[in-house]
């Protein structure tokens, strides 16, 4: 991930001054790799370098709070990588913190950032589909199919408590939440852990498998599957919004593509710059027939942040109240799957006075279940 945000700083202009890893050692090859002029031996050389403006923080899950923290208390912007924290009350602190400091704070929920899904977003807003009926999504990996597939995400002491979903479910839900422009108000989950051991780790805790069903509060139904033990699926993210009048799918395997449903006729929608919505054809960056895929999108994601910092308010540039809100439906999920029920899920505001915001904050409210 490191690199891919390294290729975004640099398309966006800015000038990547240095690296801090686990070591030095680390840090110098990481340097070399990507042709860093600097590798600092530790965090906190590199938090005291006056040439440091933002920080991109992509090391393992269980580092990013303390690391975000030394961050903005040296008065640095940030990008986080997800999850912000592994527990909400962590991120809330995060995110009063960058409030306080007024400190630009973002997360990579980069799949916002393909054009096609500010089109889908652009529609319903635009009330095409008519009110909003169910909605069904999956992101489906195969990465950890095996046995022998191991990684530090598997380890709830270095990767949090959940896997599959705080990793990938977790952009699934943001996703959704941005084009219907609707909250999950209440889930119930099952979660299952496929390996109990895997080549290194032994003991594992973390889900292979979640299974969502949802509701929001004006009566939509959804359900989600997440899975990173799905032969064949690399990075199948997609999902489908039913209304009374349309129906829209987006696959970001496929994300030059739009597909608009309606009962008489249905329609393949192909992104070209002349016939989107305004905030769809921003991010077109190519004429159409030339694909734009991943690193497009993490690139307008990386774009959009550095031109808050510098004084714009980006429509859709998720940050660290987009990272709490992950943090609270992944707990909602692990609640939900471990009790057996319902479980509502908070919404969670940003302080009145944070750039781009204008909804007060609301004190935490504790995940309950209900009936």
């Amino acid at each position: 991930m490191a690199e891919v945000h390294c290729r975004a700083a640099r398309a966006a202009g800015a000038e990547v001054v240095g690296v801090a890893s686990s070591t030095r050692a680390s840090a110098e090859r990481a340097a070399q790799r990507f042709d860093i002029p600097s590798a600092y031996a530790s965090v906190e050389e590199l938090l005291v370098d006056g040439s440091v403006d933002l920080v991109h923080v992509c090391t393992p899950n269980a580092s990013h709070a303390a690391i975000t923290m030394a961050a903005l208390e040296a008065d640095k912007h940030v990008v986080c990588e997800k999850p912000l924290a592994t527990d909400p009350e962590t991120a809330a602190s995060l995110l009063r913190l960058a409030a306080e400091r007024k400190r630009i704070a973002t997360v990579p929920f980069v799949y916002r950032f393909h054009p096609m899904v500010r089109e889908a977003r652009a529609r319903v807003g635009a009330g095409d589909l008519g009110p909003l009926i169910t909605v069904q999504g999956s992101y489906l990996q195969d990465w950890l199919l095996n046995t022998s597939d191991d990684n530090w995400r598997v380890d709830a002491e270095v990767g949090g408590a959940s896997r599959a979903f705080a990793d990938i479910g977790s952009h699934l839900c943001d996703l959704v939440e941005f084009v219907a422009g609707e909250r999950i108000s209440g889930l119930c989950a099952q979660t299952r852990t496929i390996f109990a051991d895997r080549k290194n780790t032994k003991c594992i805790t973390t889900e292979d498998v979640a299974a969502l069903l949802f509701r929001t509060a004006n009566g939509l139904l959804g359900t989600f599957m997440i899975s990173q033990v799905a032969p064949g699926r690399k990075n199948r993210l997609s999902f489908e919004i039913n209304g009374r009048a349309q129906s829209l799918f987006f696959d970001q395997e496929a994300p030059e593509t739009l597909w608009v449903g309606g009962k008489a006729a249905s329609q393949i929608i192909t992104r070209s710059p002349e016939g989107l919505h305004a905030d769809a054809a921003r991010l077109a960056l190519v004429p159409a027939g030339h694909p734009q895929g991943y690193q497009d999108a993490f690139n307008g994601f990386v774009a959009d942040t550095y031109a808050a910092v510098a004084g714009d308010v980006p429509d859709g540039l998720p940050d660290f109240a987009d990272g709490l809100r992950a943090a609270a439906l992944t707990a909602a999920v692990l609640t939900s799957a471990r009790d057996g029920a319902w479980v509502s899920v908070p919404d969670l505001f940003l302080p009145p006075d944070t750039p781009g915001r204008s909804h007060p904050l609301t004190a935490q409210q504790p995940l309950t279940t209900s009936d």
